[in-house]
Order: structure tokens, then sequence, then C-alpha cells
């Protein structure tokens, strides 16, 4: 993906929504398709790479590489490299992730709730 221009009317309204407003800074940084599903696999403890490839449906390896990627760079992700042949490594939630857990698990009854509402609707 390109880069985008510093003063770009997308990139000052970025800054200006992250800079003032918490929730909308916190929801960035865990918003996406696949960023929440990868720190909720790994909520019960470390995972390798593959472990969490088949934990999650239908994500390739390179866009999972990419979410890592922003996770750990965000510190919501530590990586740990083993020193073995062939390498191994480890992917676990940072003790700030590890915050998050019952918000998305209130999260997680929430959308239960608002599906069911929205189910209802359709079926009357």
């Amino acid at each position: 993906m390109g880069k985008r221009k510093e003063n770009s009317t997308n990139m000052l309204n970025e800054s200006y929504i992250m800079e003032s407003c918490n929730l909308t800074y916190a929801v960035c940084k865990i918003g996406g398709r696949w960023k929440l599903l990868i720190l909720c696999k790994l909520e019960n403890g470390k995972l390798r790479f593959g472990e969490l490839r088949d934990q999650i449906n239908g994500i390739t390896e390179r866009m999972l590489t990419l979410q890592l990627r922003e996770l750990e760079k965000e510190a919501l992700v530590k990586r740990t490299v083993h020193p073995e042949v062939p390498p191994r490594v480890d992917y676990e939630l940072t003790d700030i992730a590890k915050e998050l857990v019952p918000i998305w698990s209130q999260l997680s009854q929430w959308g239960a709730k608002h599906r069911e509402i929205v189910l209802d609707k359709l079926i009357k």
C-alpha cells in the first residue's frame, strides 16, 4: 500500500480525530477485519504463527503477517523469536492488550444482543 501525503486532507482529518477523541484512537488501534480476532485468539496465551493461522478461518498468511506486524508496532502483541533451528516464533498479548479482555467480552455480549434484535426485526 502506498504512503499518503502528510498534508493530505485524509491525513489531516485522521490526525484531528485521533488527537481529539480517546475512544476513536482506541478503536483505530484495534479496528479492521482481523486485528480483534487475532487478539482474541491470543487471549489464552502464546501461539505460534501456524497455530494462529489455523485458528482464523479465511485469513491469508500475508494478511496475518501484516496484521501481526501492526499489532506489534502498536505494542499490543509481543513477538518472541527463539534461537533454534528451525526458528520458532511465539506471539502473545502485551500487558496493555490484556486490559482489553473484559472490554471485548462486553462488546461481544452487546454484539450478540444487537444481532438478536436485528434478526427479530427481519423475521417480523
